[in-house]
């Protein structure tokens, strides 16, 4: 099996598109793999048949590891390596002593011949559907397994793909009334992928947090203003990635990675944005900030948040963040501590926008649009008054904008 995304050390064989004893082209989808980020195809560079099935569906499969054999029909493979992989828990690790994708000549017996689909494998062959409707959900990066058919036999046609609307993630509780129940819900390769890394990260890394609470009149008016005079609404969002970004670049310790015994500096401001999907979350990364002004941010963090709910994020958008923004305002949660995401050094937590009174320098009372920030540090990297400093500039940045341009 082939590494589908830069973190992914394991897949799991979600199901298999192809059964023992199928001709096999080239470009066919062989099966779908569950990664650590979302499931994709597996297409075949040979041709032949499948004469076994090493992986079966539920079996987690590490990278490198072969899970089948195409040949020559009625080919004996008795001296091939081939082993079937158990499922889950009673998985039996196999030895191989060529590399999967290793092939001597055409006249010996290949093992495995998968590889990640194309930029269009998300459009699989064995579902029917017109070539018309196929090319517009291409063009329009619709994955056709979600797309409900109303020609004969199920069939997805043109008006299909016209009328489809991505599922929305649903953040919601039961239905009031809705009858409790026990439940063994299995976990996806993406939610034990999370679980393991946040894992190693809390208790790997001492955190610690530090917050802050930031008035924000005079962006708010600012943004108004900006919105009104150019008809192009600009989310609070991308305010904050372009303060939070000039803010790194005035403490470059806070942008940094601990790896084994070195600090990594970067030399790039690459802030990632947790987005929550159905099955966990991810973290669509916006290159570049310090060199990109604030409409720019704002283009990138919407078509990468729109990617990311319709599951089509390429590994490089969601790769090579050095610094995470999680913001759960428009949640409504006022305050709260996030976890690192590895091996970043700290990440922010946005809540909500809050009017409350307020005693000014002045000691005149009044009622101020407030936001609590908090900053999780990894202590082996940053002490308490660097990211002190941190977090009081950005509030700065925030409350004065013009600040950030001095």
């Amino acid at each position: 099996m082939l590494a589908l995304s830069p973190t992914m050390e394991s897949g799991k064989i979600a199901q298999w598109s192809k059964k023992e004893g199928d001709p096999i082209e080239s470009g066919d989808v062989l099966c779908q793999v569950e990664t650590d980020k979302t499931t994709m195809d597996y297409e075949s560079t040979s041709e032949g048949a499948l004469l076994k099935i090493i992986a079966p569906e539920g079996s987690e499969v590490n990278v490198g590891d072969n899970i089948a054999i195409i040949g020559e029909k009625g080919e004996d493979i008795s001296e091939l390596p081939s082993e079937t992989v158990q499922p889950e828990s009673e998985k039996k690790e196999i030895a191989e002593p060529e590399q999967a994708t290793h092939q001597k000549n055409p006249q010996e017996k290949s093992i495995l011949t998968a590889q990640p689909a194309e930029s269009e494998g998300n459009f699989p062959r064995g579902v029917p559907v017109s070539p018309l409707a196929r090319k517009m959900a291409a063009d329009k990066g619709i994955d056709l397994h979600s797309v409900k058919g109303s020609g004969p036999r199920g069939r997805i046609v043109k008006k299909d793909v016209e009328g489809y609307s991505p599922p929305q993630p649903n953040l919601h509780a039961p239905p009031r009334g809705a009858a409790l129940r026990d439940e063994i819900i299995p976990v996806s390769e993406k939610r034990r992928v999370i679980a393991q890394r946040l894992s190693n990260s809390f208790y790997s890394a001492p955190h610690y947090s530090l917050s802050v609470e930031v008035v924000l009149e005079t962006l708010l008016s600012a943004r108004t203003r900006i919105n009104k005079s150019s008809g192009e609404k600009i989310s609070l969002n991308a305010f904050i990635v372009k303060f939070t970004a000039q803010t790194l670049v005035n403490h470059p310790m806070v942008n940094s990675s601990w790896e084994y015994e070195t600090i990594h500096r970067y030399g790039t401001v690459d802030i990632a944005l947790a987005v929550a999907q159905p099955d966990g979350l991810i973290t669509p990364v916006v290159h570049d900030c310090e060199t990109k002004g604030i409409r720019q941010i704002d283009h990138d963090l919407k078509e990468l948040i729109g990617k990311a709910r319709e599951n089509r994020l390429a590994p490089e958008e969601y790769s090579g963040g050095t610094f995470t923004i999680s913001n759960l305002g428009s949640m409504g949660i006022r305050e709260f501590t996030a976890i690192i995401n590895p091996p970043q050094a700290a990440i922010l937590a946005v809540g909500e926008i809050v009017k409350k009174p307020l005693v000014d320098e002045n000691n005149d009372l009044a009622v101020h649009n407030t936001m609590m920030l908090t900053l999780s540090c990894d202590h082996r990297i940053l002490d308490g008054a660097v990211s002190a400093a941190f977090l009081s500039d950005l509030k700065k940045f925030l409350e004065y904008p013009i600040e950030a341009l001095l």
